[in-house]
């Protein structure tokens, strides 16, 4: 099963101030990463090729990393997962700074019913908390805020 999943927002921002909060990922002072909420990104050494960890059940290999524009994970978990994870830092405008996070894969095997059931609502879930958190970076305020729905609760509750 192949799987496209986008999540994006505009943000009042420059690039540079977005592909900061880019570059913070899984780091001390992660602005972008809902890990209050959710499992927290950690990796086994700074954001850079190579670099291995994840978010709960979620792991993976960062691949790529251009500083303030791009970073790609390559999933090594959990089984069946097969493709990769990623975020870009797009410029619309003077102050207007897209931020995009992209999720490409094949769902082999167990994955075939775990994304569809589970990991695809927690996982838009988790996004939109991470949008969230971009915008009050940018801005200090957070104009729509995302809201789970019952099932994400429900699913939350039964992660414990």
């Amino acid at each position: 099963m192949g799987v496209y999943n986008v999540h994006e927002r505009v943000l009042p921002a420059p690039r540079a101030e977005v592909g900061l909060l880019l570059d913070g990922l899984s780091g001390d002072t992660d602005r972008l990463w809902p890990g209050r909420d959710w499992f927290p990104m950690l990796l086994d050494g700074p954001l850079a090729p190579g670099a291995a960890g994840g978010h709960g059940p979620v792991r993976y290999t960062v691949a790529a990393h251009v500083p303030g524009q791009w970073v790609r994970f390559t999933f090594s978990g959990p089984r069946g997962f097969h493709g990769f994870h990623e975020f870009t830092v797009h410029p619309v405008g003077p102050d207007r700074t897209l931020l995009r996070h992209t999720l490409a894969m094949h769902a082999r095997g167990p994955a075939r019913l775990s994304w569809p059931l589970a990991f695809r609502h927690l996982h838009d879930a988790a996004l939109e908390d991470g949008l969230d958190r971009a915008e009050h970076a940018c801005t200090g305020t957070v104009a729509r805020p995302a809201r789970w729905s019952r099932y994400v609760r429900l699913l939350r509750r039964l992660i414990g």
